[in-house]
């Protein structure tokens, strides 16, 4: 019954697709008067509303979020958050689920879709992988959320893993950004947000419930850039195994 599976699939991608243009316009006048706020205030009050946004919107899609471990979150300490990356899904579940004020960083492309641009530059630092200006300019970015009391979520598979693997090869970004920092590295694995938003299918999606754990913090402390290589290294062993052992 394949057939009826692909437009069960696509009935259930509409309306959810539905809802969340539904839900946005309850939401979009409060964040667009957020988005004159300075930072840490405007990222502040605009999680506080995303957090009970998908609270609501996510459970009616038949997704709700579970989380585990999010008493590594030390108060009044700032993270690096890694995370894995599988759907498009991640997003809307790592802002509101990191608890605390956090950014992620973005395409700058991202910034030009008409409404979801505006969210986007109020929860992320936007880039343009591109341009080595662009880079320079978010890395300091970066720095500055993190001096201002923010946690930094970051991707370092980069883009979307599309394989078979649990994890992408990581890249050096998120752990330069630990170390110059000194900043303690949070590694964060997503559950099953792969099996919602079904790789290689267009307008195509099924429910399902997500699972966020958060993993033992990892100290910087006294590390350099030499020592990234390893630090990396460390921190995608701990995501593999852990991953492997609970997905």
């Amino acid at each position: 019954m394949t057939w009826l599976k692909n437009i069960a699939g696509r009935i259930y991608a509409v309306y959810g697709l539905l809802l969340f243009a539904a839900t946005l316009l309850v939401v979009l006048i409060p964040i667009w008067i957020f988005s004159f706020f300075p930072d840490p205030l405007k990222s502040r009050c605009f999680l506080a509303l995303g957090r009970v946004w998908m609270k609501v919107y996510m459970p009616l899609i038949g997704c709700p979020v579970f989380r585990k471990g999010l008493h590594y979150f030390e108060k009044g300490k700032q993270y690096v958050v890694v995370c894995n990356h599988n759907s498009l899904i991640d997003v809307p579940v790592t802002t509101p689920g990191v608890p605390g004020v956090n950014k992620t960083l973005a395409k700058a492309s991202m910034a030009k879709i008409p409404l979801f641009g505006m969210m986007y530059k109020i929860g992320g630092i936007m880039v343009d992988r591109s341009s080595e200006t662009s880079r320079k300019e978010s890395y300091n970015e970066m720095k500055a959320a993190l001096d201002m009391g923010m946690h930094m979520i970051l991707f370092p598979e980069g883009t979307r893993n599309r394989t078979d693997e649990p994890l992408k090869e990581f890249y050096d970004g998120a752990f330069n950004l630990a170390v110059d920092t000194q900043t303690a590295i949070i590694p964060s694995l997503l559950f099953h947000t792969r099996k919602i938003l079904v790789p290689g299918k267009v307008l195509y999606a099924r429910p399902h419930r997500i699972d966020y754990h958060f993993l033992a913090p990892i100290e910087t402390k006294g590390l350099t850039r030499e020592d990234v290589p390893l630090l990396k290294e460390k921190v995608f062993r701990i995501m593999w195994d852990y991953y492997a052992a609970h997905s």
